[in-house]
């Protein structure tokens, strides 16, 4: 009997950390408070050091009254009014870059000011009647594209006969061969104006034969809205001896 009161009485186990718990609930709060009291401590010592630094510094001594300095003013200040300025346009034409000596105007030519140019109205066609006579004379050369500038088109030039070109009989006797390159500038109506040797095949006349040639080739001619324009095209001319 003595032996199961022992046992249900041990002074281990739960019965341990009862008699322990409150000492060491003491001992943290106690902890606690110690450390936050250190901290507003610290913090207090270091408030007052920079107050004292603020008062350590030369006093202001004032001797007459004219050291007071003038009193504030009583009247009332208008209100500043807040006014948007304008963003003055920068001018079209900026600082002038150099060009080729033969791009500069004469001395002697006479550049129109606003009011010349003002003065310059162009007909109001809504306004013309058929007693009106109007002349359109523009070069048809000024309206045809450049070479080697792009223009751009719908439908490009499409051959609908290649003319073939005369195999020059020095160039077959030495069994020459090569490819010419050729640039045409093709008109509204698929003719060819122009042809040029865009890159040659290293035998003169072989590129002369495929120049020749190339004025009479017929060109279906560019579109570009819906209307045909002229228009550069390129092509390969090759020179081939049968074997």
């Amino acid at each position: 009997m003595s032996h199961s009161n022992s046992a249900l009485y041990s002074p281990y186990g739960s019965y341990e950390l009862k008699a322990k718990y409150q000492r060491n609930f003491l001992m943290a709060t106690s902890s606690a408070v110690a450390m936050v009291l250190f901290i507003l401590a610290v913090s207090w010592v270091i408030k007052a050091l920079s107050e004292e630094e603020v008062l350590a510094g030369a006093p202001i001594l004032i001797q007459t009254v004219a050291d007071l300095g003038p009193p504030p003013t009583i009247a009332k200040k208008p209100p500043q009014i807040q006014v948007d300025v304008p963003q003055a346009a920068m001018p079209k034409v900026g600082i002038p870059t150099p060009v080729a000596d033969d791009e500069v105007l004469d001395e002697d030519v006479v550049i129109a000011s606003r009011e010349d140019l003002a003065q310059i109205v162009a007909p109001d066609m809504d306004d013309l009647t058929s007693d009106d006579n109007i002349v359109v004379d523009i070069a048809d050369d000024d309206l045809l594209p450049t070479r080697g500038v792009f223009k751009a088109v719908e439908i490009y030039p499409e051959m609908i006969r290649q003319e073939k070109p005369e195999y020059p009989r020095l160039a077959r006797q030495a069994g020459l061969e090569g490819v010419v390159v050729i640039e045409a500038l093709v008109l509204r109506d698929g003719s060819v104006k122009d042809a040029v040797v865009g890159k040659s095949s290293g035998t003169a006349a072989l590129d002369e034969a495929a120049v020749k040639a190339a004025y009479k080739n017929r060109f279906k001619p560019a579109i570009q809205n819906g209307r045909p324009v002229a228009c550069w095209v390129c092509y390969k001319m090759v020179f081939e001896l049968p074997k």
